[in-house]
Parts: C-alpha cells; sequence; structure tokens
C-alpha cells in the first residue's frame, strides 16, 4: 500500500468525493485510478461514507491512499479506522483531533488559515497542511507562509482549484492540491468524472516540480 509521501509524489492531487454513494463510488474510483490518481476521500457527510470507505480501500488500496474529509471528531477518526481509511482530511486545526488520527497510525491533513493554525497543526504531528479556503488565501500567502515554517512542510491549497488555478499555487510552493466541485460533483457520471480527471492530471504536467 502506498505511502502519503509515495501517493503524493506519484500524483499531487487528492480526489475530494462529496456526496458520492457507495453504489457508484467504484466505478468513480476507477477513473480516478485509471487517470493516474493515487489519493481519494470521501467527506463524512456524504452517504454512507464509511462504506464507500471500505469499498474503496479493498477495490484501490494497494495502489491508492484511501480516506476520509471533513472528519471533525476522535471518534470520527476511530470510525475512519475500523473502515480501512488510512487518511484523514480535515477543514479545521483541531489538534484533538490531528493527535487521535496520529495515534491510530493514519496520516493527517487538517485545514489551516492562519500560520497559528499552522503551526500548532505541526506540533500535533500533521503530515500535511491543507490551506482552506485557498481562494480566500491565495498564493501570496502561501509565499508568505514558506518563508517562516519549517522546510519541507507540504501545503496543500483546497478550495476553488480548477486545472487553470493551479500553476501560481505550484510556483508559490504548493506540495499538491485538493480538489472538490471541479473534479467531482455529486451525481456525476463517472465518464465526466474520467474527463474532470485528466485536464487536472494534463495541466499539472510540465508546472515546476512536477
Amino acid at each position: 500500500m502506498p505511502t502519503f509521501d509515495d501517493a503524493l509524489r506519484a500524483c499531487p492531487l487528492i480526489a475530494i468525493l462529496r456526496g458520492v454513494r457507495p453504489d457508484e463510488v467504484l466505478e468513480i474510483g476507477a477513473a480516478l485510478v485509471d487517470a493516474g490518481f493515487t489519493i481519494i476521500e470521501v467527506p463524512m457527510n456524504s452517504p454512507e461514507p464509511l462504506r464507500s470507505i471500505r469499498l474503496l480501500q479493498d477495490r484501490f488500496g494497494r495502489k491508492a491512499l484511501i480516506g476520509a474529509g471533513t472528519v471533525l471528531s476522535e471518534a470520527a477518526v476511530a470510525q475512519v479506522a475500523d473502515a480501512g481509511g488510512r487518511l484523514i482530511v480535515m477543514p479545521h486545526g483541531d489538534v484533538a483531533v490531528i493527535r487521535a488520527a496520529r495515534a491510530a497510525g493514519l496520516d493527517c491533513t487538517p485545514g489551516v488559515a492562519t500560520p497559528t493554525e499552522g503551526f500548532a497543526a505541526l506540533a500535533a504531528g500533521a503530515t500535511a497542511l491543507k490551506l482552506f479556503p485557498a481562494e480566500q488565501l491565495g498564493t501570496a500567502a502561501l509565499k508568505a507562509w514558506r518563508s517562516v515554517f519549517p522546510a519541507g512542510t507540504r501545503f496543500l491549497p483546497v478550495g476553488g482549484i480548477t486545472p487553470e488555478t493551479m500553476a501560481p499555487y505550484r510556483a508559490a510552493g504548493a506540495a499538491g492540491f485538493g480538489l472538490g466541485s471541479a473534479l467531482y460533483r455529486a451525481g456525476q457520471p463517472a465518464a465526466e468524472v474520467a474527463q474532470a480527471a485528466r485536464r487536472f492530471v494534463g495541466a499539472l504536467a510540465g508546472m515546476p516540480g512536477a
């Protein structure tokens, strides 16, 4: 099974499948994996998210890192771990949730919007930092943060990312991206997801650090 580092190096794009249903998740997952994606998250406010995580892990766990998004509590961390998930993604920087994820052996990318939150998240064991919402923070914030955070800190902009907006963030030092509605919307056919996935992978090619 790929580690977080391996998966991010292979394809620094995290698919956020908010609203995906268990009966369609394997077809959507296959479209993403075939396009080259190696990290997939199912937000916890999706229908039966734990079932979808288990299905994805059983089918694609040897090729991709499967986890949960919108994880808000320590109890939810335990549920994701029981379902076979290996990654916890959060919209916030609750250090208790980060510590619970790391104690369970899971990677964790908490959402942060200030340096104070970012440093606290790293001290709690965060694997990488999710810059959220990216469209509010912008590339200027990313450049400034990189000048003061420890070398090697991975920043992952999330929120409003499209194939056209990745390049400035990548040039500013983004290690990867979380992709939401520009990649997948609830009910979207797998064929359309495959097209969007290929656009993202194609846009990434040739960028600095690709």
